[in-house]
């Protein structure tokens, strides 16, 4: 159909080239600007990350302190606050730039099956992010303020005093691990339509499957039982969730083939 017909029209590798350099430029000028931003509101957004920590430290009667032992550590963890917050607001640009460059090689059909899951996954990391700030974290929190140890009579009183940079890694690889974990529907769904995965397979691979999302949540939570085993949960549910979602996009693979 002529719908259908890609852009045929030959370019050559320079000008190929000079294409990917003007996205690039875009994404990187984006990210730059983003990253400034974020760094002149970096105390802030700092400041909002340890809001959990901070509540649970209110509700047991402490008050709420991070602190750093070496000279540089509040500094350097600010630019890595930007840095991340940086890629989170620059990547609906950054996104955008590289569908710039990749659509003009796809079929309308092929666009227009791409651009929901476009859609969708910065939707599910936001999602999977929400959930690991509002619910897991603090429970993780209250978690270890459990182990402390300052009763009037003890010899040797346990407190918690968390370190900015320590706290940092940990909120954001709990947050991140969470987005990209929620990320698992669109990928299966996404091999589902292309044909390499299958419901059927997804289903007779279950057990193996449910080995491997506990071996995954050990690997890319902070090392705590109680985060290993609240990202291996939503990891269990979200392959249920890609078994229904690749067994809806089937019947539209067979099709496809029919009507080719």
């Amino acid at each position: 159909m002529v719908e259908d017909e890609i852009n045929d029209k030959e370019m050559p590798l320079l000008e190929h080239l000079a294409e990917l350099r003007r996205r690039l430029l875009w994404a990187g000028a984006a990210f730059f600007v983003a990253f400034g931003i974020c760094y002149y509101f970096s105390a802030a957004i700092y400041a909002f990350l340890a809001a959990p920590l901070a509540n649970v430290l209110k509700a047991s009667g402490q008050k709420p302190q991070l602190i750093y032992t070496a000279l540089y550590e509040a500094f350097f963890t600010y630019l890595k606050v930007s840095f991340f917050s940086a890629a989170f607001l620059s990547f609906p640009v950054v996104a955008s730039q590289l569908w710039l460059f990749i659509a003009p090689g796809l079929y309308k059909r092929e666009k227009n099956a791409m651009l929901p899951f476009l859609i969708v996954t910065p939707v599910l990391f936001f999602l999977g992010g929400a959930l690991a700030y509002y619910v897991i974290a603090p429970f993780a929190f209250k978690f270890g303020l459990s182990f402390e140890d300052v009763a009037p009579g003890s010899k040797v009183q346990i407190v918690l005093m968390p370190k900015v940079s320590d706290y940092l890694n940990f909120v954001i690889k709990l947050i991140f691990a969470f987005g990209l974990s929620f990320e698992l529907p669109v990928l299966m769904t996404l091999l589902g339509k292309v044909g390499i995965v299958s419901s059927a397979g997804l289903k007779k691979y279950r057990r193996y499957a449910y080995v491997g999302c506990t071996i995954v949540a050990a690997i890319i939570t902070p090392s705590d039982p109680i985060s290993m085993c609240a990202m291996a949960v939503p990891l269990l549910l979200l392959y249920e969730i890609s078994i229904i979602s690749v067994k809806l996009v089937e019947p539209k693979l067979d099709l496809d083939a029919k009507n080719a």
